[in-house]
């Protein structure tokens, strides 16, 4: 048999199409991600997470010897003189740290005392200075004082995001001369890890990657984290900024010329550069939980970086990396699931909130653990997933249910209501009718009481089709969902003739609905639902109701078929009379609107054939031209 039962698989199959919002909002969330369209956002909440951090205690492995405005003041020019950077080195020698780190360009001479400080820097091997080897937009470098070492060069160059913010640190790239430079940072952490062991060499998991021992510094990818298609050029890591107020030891100039505590000093790292707001080498960055957040002096970046290096190496500090992307797309879907759980699940507002702020803590909660042990996961693209499925589709469904539930009602309250008008006032009519048309002197009461009859049918039709456009929603539904929803409807009142039924066959396909009207979509609408009615307050002791919806080769039908005998049979009645009552009027009226046609009779041995067929713009054209 090729009927299909809708009654085993349409709920499924609408069931499933009710989860497509939250599909659809997820798969947008998804979409905007890979756009780079949360990209900020993303930076945003990392930069967060990370200064919200617990107070990390000092690195006392790194020292930054800072050039303050009053150092400038007190050499009384700027340009800091070579003279005075080679005495400051000098000076720090005496204590003997384990490398000392000149963060001030000196490709050129600073008079007095350049040849000095070129002794200096020949004599200094645990000495690293910077320089500047990728051009800026204008084409600028900045070379190497002459006469040192290419091993006691690193260059400061820096990657910045889009909003103008530092959060990844180049370690190593291509100069333009096509020979492989490091950076300042990663030489000077270098130069102490060799001290305690360890050597830099190529990663084992990763072979771009370089690391010190077991410990590989992760590369930053074009979508790590947060960032979306980002420029990786040449060996980047992201920064894992040493949370505190104080993450390093910072001293001045003149403390230093004064005398400190040689245990400061000693087997340390020491980083000179300007910490004066005048020379305006600063970088901004959010990650820093300081009185000015945005804002940081380049020495200190260098500090960073290398406490970042020496403590992963040494101490096991969580290194900054990401999942790979199908995880991170795995977990957004999965809080998008959650979501639509809580959501469908959840009924009560109150407790709806409560679920979704606590899944809400538990999502921000394990990003802000994860970015402690070292991951960055999209927090912002799962919370959106989260809420939108959660709170907003929750809310919409709510809303449409209790809309749903409203219609329903005042549709039952409206069917309740011509039931009682049917049931009574016009049952009384009926029989008044039947009696007037036997006495020839009351035909003037019988034509009165006609018109009262038809107006009394009129008042039901005007209140059902002002309920009509919102509970069949027959602009937003397809027809053949349209009528099933009325089926469902009417064959769930509790008519006598629906009591006998044990075997219900229903056919609803596709059929074709957009060239018709709202007007006749709630007409084809009421035609099932007045032939269902009819079977059951008329049908007496039906066991089968057959429902065929459907686009045939030729148009469209409706048909409505039972088995049962009529109520309203007289004994000498014609095989297949055709009733001509109210409901069959607006049936044939309907049909003709529709070019159709309309049948109504009876079956053999018994029962009733209920039929509307019509054909759409599409099917006439086709039958023009076969013919």
């Amino acid at each position: 048999m090729a009927l299909k039962l809708w009654r085993q698989r349409q709920p499924g199959r609408r069931r499933s199409w009710r989860l497509l919002p939250e599909v659809v909002a997820i798969g947008a969330i998804v979409m905007v991600r890979l756009s780079g369209g949360l990209q900020f956002l993303e930076w945003a909440a990392f930069d967060l997470a990370l200064r919200l951090r617990p107070a990390e205690p000092s690195d006392q492995r790194v020292v930054v010897v800072g050039i303050r405005e009053e150092d400038i003041r007190g050499t009384g020019k700027f340009p800091i003189p070579d003279g005075t950077l080679a005495e400051l080195i000098n000076t720090l020698q005496t204590y003997q740290p384990a490398a000392i780190g000149l963060d001030i360009f000196r490709d050129l001479p600073v008079e007095p005392g350049h040849q000095a400080l070129l002794k200096t820097f020949q004599a200094s091997q645990n000495l690293i200075v910077v320089e500047k080897v990728l051009p800026d937009q204008s084409g600028f470098t900045v070379n190497t004082p002459p006469g040192i070492s290419s091993q006691q060069v690193g260059f400061a160059d820096a990657f910045f995001d889009e909003d103008g913010k530092l959060r990844r640190s180049l370690l190593g790239t291509l100069s333009n001369a096509g020979d492989y430079r490091l950076s300042l940072s990663l030489r000077l952490a270098a130069l102490y890890l060799n001290r305690k062991g360890y050597t830099l060499e190529n990663g084992i998991r990763d072979r771009e990657t370089m690391r010190f021992g077991l410990t590989e510094l992760p590369r930053v990818h074009p979508n790590t984290g947060g960032y979306v298609r980002a420029d990786t050029g040449g060996n980047q890591m992201l920064i894992n900024f040493r949370s505190g107020r104080q993450p390093f030891r910072i001293l001045t100039l003149r403390e230093i010329q004064s005398g400190v505590n040689p245990a400061w000093l000693r087997d340390r790292i020491i980083l000179v550069g300007y910490t004066a707001p005048s020379v305006k080498d600063v970088v901004s960055s959010a990650a820093i939980d300081s009185d000015n957040p945005a804002l940081i002096y380049g020495v200190e970046v260098q500090a960073h970086v290398i406490s970042q290096i020496i403590s992963g190496v040494l101490d096991g500090r969580p290194l900054l990396q990401s999942w790979p992307d199908g995880w991170e797309y795995l977990w957004i879907i999965g809080w998008g699931v959650v979501g639509l759980a809580i959501g469908r699940l959840i009924r009560l507002p109150l407790v709806n909130v409560t679920g979704l702020a606590i899944a809400s803590v538990g999502l921000i909660g394990g990003s802000y653990v994860l970015i402690l042990l070292g991951w960055w996961v999209p927090v912002v693209p799962a919370f959106l997933a989260l809420v939108i499925n959660g709170a907003g589709l929750a809310a919409f469904y709510r809303y449409d249910e209790a809309l749903r539930s409203r219609i329903q009602e005042r549709q039952q309250i409206i069917d309740q209501t011509f039931d009682a008008i049917h049931n009574g006032p016009l049952q009384t009519l009926a029989t008044l009718l039947r009696q007037t048309q036997e006495t020839p002197s009351w035909q003037p009461l019988t034509a009165q009481l006609q018109v009262l009859n038809q107006e009394l049918r009129q008042v039901y039709e005007v209140v059902r089709r002002e309920a009509m456009p919102d509970a069949m929603s027959a602009a937003a539904m397809p027809l053949h969902e349209a009528l099933h929803q009325v089926y469902n409807t009417v064959i769930q009142r509790e008519f006598p003739g629906f009591k006998t039924i044990h075997i219900k066959v229903l056919k609803f396909e596709p059929i074709a609905d957009q060239h018709l009207s709202q007007t006749q979509r709630q007409g084809l609408c009421r035609f099932l639902e007045e032939a269902l009615c009819n079977i059951g307050k008329h049908a007496v002791n039906a066991t089968r109701l057959e429902v065929t919806c459907m686009q045939t080769e030729t148009g469209n039908l409706i048909r409505v078929v039972d088995n049962g005998k009529s109520s309203s049979a007289k004994p000498k009645q014609p095989a297949h009379p055709v009733a001509s009552g109210y409901g069959t009027q607006q049936a044939q009226k309907l049909a003709q609107q529709l070019g159709g046609q309309f049948r109504r009779s009876r079956r053999d041995p018994q029962g009733m054939i209920c039929e509307l067929t019509w054909c759409d713009r599409r099917s006439r054209l086709n039958q023009f031209w076969h013919t």
